[in-house]
C-alpha cells in the first residue's frame, strides 16, 4: 500500500493520479480538501494533519512505501515559524512512523531552496546545501532541516531517496504556488526581472518520484530541473500561449527594494500576504543555474519535456479548469 502526504498539492494530486493510473493502492493525507478528479473514488481520503501524531500514525498503519510530498510553502515573514515547525518536525513525525512500521522505502519532497539556490558563481548541484549566506529563505531553511529528518531517518535504517525540484509547473489553483505565474501571464503582468532559474513539468516530477521509489537506491537525492531559463522567456512562453500581451518592464533591483519595503508596511495595516517580500524580490533577480546531470546518469532512459511544451499543456489546462 502506497500512503501520500500532501495530496491535495500540485505534486501530490498529479503523483496520485499516475499512481492509480498503474493499478496501485493509495491512501492520501489531505489537510483541508481533498482533491476531486476522475478516478479519485479508488483512493482512501484521509483528512489530517502531519503534526498530529496519533491520527498520522493511524493513516499509515499498513503502508509499505511512502511519499512525502506536503509542506508549507510561503515567503511571508509571517508564516515563517509556522512554517519551520510544520516542514521540519511534520517531516521529524513521518520519518518516525516509517521507522516504526518498518516501510520499505520513503521518497520526500524537498527543494532546490534547501540547497541554498542564492550562488550566482556556479551551478548548483547536490552536493550543496542551504546556508545563511547562500539562501534568503526560511523557505530554504525550513526544507534544509526537514530534510536533516529523513537523513536521520536512513541513519536510523530507513530507505529513503530525496528529491529537489525547482520551479514546478503544472494545473493547479492559479492563486497560490507556481501556478500563479500563469494567472500573472493571462492578466497581462507587465513586469519582468533579469533573473533566471530552473523550471519543471510537475509530470517529469511525479514520474521521477516514482523510479526513485522502484529502484534500489536510496541515501541520494536529486536535482529535478529541465531547463535554466530566464524570467521574461517563461512570461513570454505563458503570455504567448494565452493570445496575450507579453512582459515589457523591466524591474531594476532598486525598484524592486523599494516595492517589497512598500508591501510591507501595507500588510501590516492591511493583514493580507504582501505581495513582494525581500525574499522574492531577491530571488527573482538572481541569475540561478541547476546542474541536472546526476538524475539523467542515473536513469539514462528518462527524458524531460520541454517547458515551452508544458507551458501550452498547462495553459491549456488550466483554460479549462477556470473556464476561461
Amino acid at each position: 500500500m502506497i500512503f501520500v502526504t500532501g495530496a491535495s498539492g500540485l505534486v501530490g494530486s498529479h503523483l496520485i493520479k499516475s499512481l492509480l493510473s498503474k493499478g496501485k493502492s493509495v491512501t492520501a493525507l489531505y489537510r483541508h480538501k481533498a482533491p476531486v478528479f476522475e478516478g479519485a473514488e479508488k483512493v482512501k481520503w484521509v483528512a489530517g494533519d502531519l503534526l498530529d501524531v496519533t491520527a498520522l500514525a493511524e493513516a499509515m498503519e499498513g503502508a509499505t512505501h511512502v511519499y512525502h510530498c506536503a509542506a508549507i510553502v510561503s515567503f511571508s515573514p509571517s508564516k515563517s515559524e509556522e512554517m519551520i515547525k510544520a516542514n521540519q518536525e511534520g517531516t521529524a513525525n513521518v520519518v518516525n512512523i516509517c521507522l516504526d512500521k518498518k516501510v520499505q522505502k520513503l521518497v520526500f519532497v524537498s527543494s532546490v531552496a534547501a540547497l541554498g539556490r542564492i550562488r550566482e558563481d556556479e551551478p548548483i548541484d547536490e552536493t550543496m546545501n542551504w546556508t545563511p549566506e547562500t539562501s534568503n529563505s526560511v523557505y530554504g531553511k525550513s526544507k534544509y532541516l526537514a530534510e536533516i529528518e529523513v537523513w536521520r531517518g536512513m541513519a536510523e535504517g530507513l530507505h529513503i531517496a530525496i528529491v529537489n525540484p525547482v520551479i514546478i509547473f503544472g494545473a493547479g489553483d492559479w492563486n497560490k504556488g507556481s501556478s500563479e505565474i500563469f494567472k500573472s501571464g493571462y492578466d497581462e503582468f507587465p513586469w519582468f526581472t533579469k533573473g533566471i532559474s530552473g523550471f519543471v513539468d510537475v509530470l517529469d516530477v511525479v514520474e521521477a518520484m516514482q523510479l526513485l521509489m522502484e529502484s534500489n537506491i536510496t541515501g541520494q537525492r536529486y536535482i529535478i530541473s529541465a531547463e535554466n531559463l530566464t524570467y521574461k522567456t517563461v512570461f513570454t512562453q505563458i503570455a504567448t500561449a494565452y493570445n496575450k500581451r507579453p512582459p515589457y518592464k523591466k524591474v531594476t533591483p532598486l525598484l524592486a527594494a523599494i516595492v517589497w519595503r512598500l508591501e510591507a508596511i501595507k500588510s501590516l495595516f492591511t493583514g493580507k500576504t504582501p505581495l513582494l517580500t525581500k525574499e522574492t524580490a531577491a530571488t527573482a533577480q538572481a541569475l540561478v543555474y541547476f546542474n541536472n546531470q546526476k538524475f539523467l546518469k542515473a536513469f539514462p532512459e528518462f527524458k524531460y519535456r520541454s517547458i515551452v511544451t508544458t507551458i501550452k499543456r498547462v495553459c491549456a489546462e488550466l483554460t479549462d479548469l477556470h473556464s476561461l
